[in-house]
């Protein structure tokens, strides 16, 4: 479902002024010098992967298709541009009448990518697709950070659930997208609710340390909380003791209490104790929940531990030391006239410090090896080789201007289990190495 349709207060009446000011300024250059027009290519892509990560991982494809749909410049929008002198009079009459008439194709959400990789890619006039290039960036860069972050957690969680619990960790409508993306790679559920209202994600949440001391006992919060939520609840055991908050929560709520949680200490030292524990008073179904500031690498160190799941926030929502994918939004193509006719011509920055681009408009397929394993990131301009033409990744999501790719969220997720499955086992290691994949250009 478009966000949209629901009418929910965290949409925004325009994505118009989620750019960058020189985006109207070049389109006001361009307009007066009779180049707007031009039939143009821009494609998004990364020219290195974070330090460290062997895949990177798309997502808030379907946040762009509703930025998309929404970038229009209503009157309000068009006032503030002429109050502030942003733009001439010509080039606001334009923007009046813009809606983006053009396509893209890019990689479907939840798909993997590799270094010049072109995840998106924006086809029409230079004027309608060089607008979107800051909120196109805007969306990809963020989710797909956070996306590759749930996904190194859920490879080390093992198949252990993962709940995301960042809200407060972020700007709170930065905190909706990242419920989003993590769920996209991997997370089960979150604790946010204006996420599970806006895309439908799981929401979970019981009781913090505050609703303990509020209590004159310990005991007197437990059994509060059992009454209302019934045995299945989760009890915060760390408060004070955790063995004498375990003993008193398998008193009150008995064998049925559904889990423990664990915010503090030595997770991996407690967490053994506390599953004895509970095995001893005949809770042996009393699931333990960890949180306390994990990422990836403290999840790893606890697979040894008896933890049914992980609350993430910090680090899950901050990309675990990566908040960005570096993704660019290139010109990589252009014709000279709006005749869909006339040839494309490739063009590329030349640079020094590894900012040059490769010109053309790319395809991109995917090489398996003799066992279906991935083997290539494989991109090319010119005709798609007959043994890669069903190994293609790009797929059409906007078409003259209207959205086709829209799918399930449930689909972006399924589809990165798929295709993190396909690449080699070296993909899910957690120590640093280079691109699991290669990425060569024909």
């Amino acid at each position: 479902m478009n966000a949209a349709d629901l009418g929910l207060p965290v949409d925004v009446p325009s994505t118009a002024l989620f750019t960058d000011q020189y985006e109207l300024t070049m389109l006001q250059a361009a307009l007066r010098a009779g180049t707007a027009d031009r039939r143009s290519v821009f494609e998004v892509f990364t020219r290195r992967l974070p330090e460290g990560r062997r895949y990177g991982v798309l997502a808030g494809v379907g946040r762009v298709l509703d930025a998309v749909e929404n970038f229009r410049f209503d009157p309000a929008v068009l006032g503030f541009l002429r109050e502030r002198g942003i733009v001439d009079e010509p080039t606001l009459e334009w923007l009046a009448r813009y809606r983006f008439s053009g396509d893209i194709w890019g990689y479907p959400e939840g798909e993997v990518y590799f270094p010049g990789s072109p995840v998106l890619r924006v086809e029409g006039s230079f004027a309608e697709c060089v607008l979107l290039e800051t909120v196109i960036l805007s969306i990809l860069n963020h989710d797909s950070a956070i996306a590759a972050a749930a996904s190194r957690m859920s490879a080390a969680a093992g198949g252990r659930r993962l709940i995301e619990m960042g809200a407060r960790r972020t700007h709170e409508l930065a905190a909706v997208a990242a419920s989003r993306a993590a769920y996209v790679g991997g997370f089960d559920s979150t604790s946010d609710l204006a996420a599970g209202f806006r895309y439908g994600i799981p929401t979970v949440g019981t009781s913090a340390h505050a609703f303990t001391l509020l209590h004159d006992s310990e005991r007197d919060a437990f059994r509060a909380q059992v009454e209302t939520l019934g045995r299945g609840t989760t009890l915060l055991v760390d408060t004070y003791d955790v063995a004498e908050a375990v003993r008193t929560a398998v008193e009150i709520a008995g064998p049925e209490l559904g889990a423990v949680r664990i915010d503090s200490g030595d997770l991996l030292l407690v967490a053994h104790r506390v599953r004895a524990q509970l095995d001893e008073l005949g809770a042996r179904d009393t699931r333990i929940v960890v949180t306390s500031d994990l990422d990836e690498y403290a999840i790893a160190s606890l697979a040894a531990a008896p933890v049914d799941a992980y609350g993430v926030g910090t680090q899950l929502v901050t990309g675990s030391g990566h908040p960005t994918c570096s993704m660019v939004y290139k010109l990589v193509a252009r014709a000279a006239s709006a005749d869909l006719k006339a040839p494309l011509v490739p063009v590329a920055k030349k640079s020094v410090g590894g900012k040059a681009s490769v010109g053309g408009r790319k395809w991109a397929a995917r090489r398996p090896d003799a066992y279906g394993v991935a083997e290539a990131e494989v991109l090319g301009t010119g005709p798609v080789p007959p043994e890669l033409a069903d190994h293609q990744l790009l797929v059409e999501l906007v078409k003259g201007g209207g959205v086709v790719g829209r799918e399930p969220l449930e689909a972006a997720r399924s589809r990165h289990i798929a295709a993190l499955g396909a690449l080699p086992m070296s993909a899910i290691q957690l120590s640093r190495g280079e691109p699991v994949l290669p990425t060569e250009y024909l």
